[in-house]
């Protein structure tokens, strides 16, 4: 991929991050026509942005200018709707949004890929802690997307995505997050939102 790419975008109601699986059910005939569309050429790739204010269904809604690249693993046919299994990838910002006729498009600039060091190993080891620990502890109360105990990828820098993926925190922290430009900050911002949740959890006496 270019650094300057146009894609197909599929906004949705929550954060793909990198590494990090995206199961879908596409019924929308607009989204159907683009799934037709991204497998003309291999790999079969599409953007990924959260919605800020509106709804999945429909169009009209309002997008975050940062999201991930999606490519499609697999794909089933069911009754009225397709099945798709995709992955995130690169990052990227939204330089310009066009017509949304007949899916959403927009020209993305691809963000660099974060550089791992094994020099981060024992603190990414640490914030893991942080995370599946706080994740247990409020997992005790209300039901969570994650278990506290799910694996993670071998792969270091692929790890640390997933791990930012599975913290217990809400949407635009998770934005904070997806943003990160570099792995000390991706870590800082890990931390800082998991301690933000384990307090506001800890307010709330439960």
């Amino acid at each position: 991929m270019d650094d300057l790419v146009e894609l197909p975008m599929f906004p949705l109601g929550s954060v793909l991050f990198p590494a990090m699986p995206l199961p879908l059910r596409v019924f929308e005939e607009r989204y159907l026509q683009m799934l037709k569309d991204i497998f003309v050429e291999e790999p079969a790739e599409f953007g990924v942005v959260l919605i800020e204010r509106g709804h999945e269904v429909g169009g009209g809604e309002h997008r975050f200018a940062v999201g991930t690249v999606a490519q499609v693993m697999e794909l089933a046919g069911g009754d009225g709707f397709v099945s798709v299994m995709a992955q995130g990838g690169r990052r990227f910002d939204v330089v310009e949004w066009f017509d949304d006729d007949p899916y959403p498009r927009a020209r993305v600039r691809l963000r660099p890929p974060l550089v791992w060091d094994e020099v981060w190993r024992d603190r990414r080891d640490e914030v893991e802690e942080l995370v599946r620990t706080t994740m247990a502890r409020i997992s005790e109360f209300e039901e969570q997307r994650w278990s506290s105990t799910i694996g993670l990828a071998d792969d270091p820098l692929a790890a640390l995505w997933q791990l930012a993926a599975i913290a217990p925190v809400g949407d635009y922290d998770q934005m904070a997050l997806l943003r990160a430009e570099s792995v000390e900050g991706l870590l800082d911002a890990v931390e800082s939102a998991t301690n933000d949740a384990a307090f506001t959890f800890d307010a709330r006496g439960l």
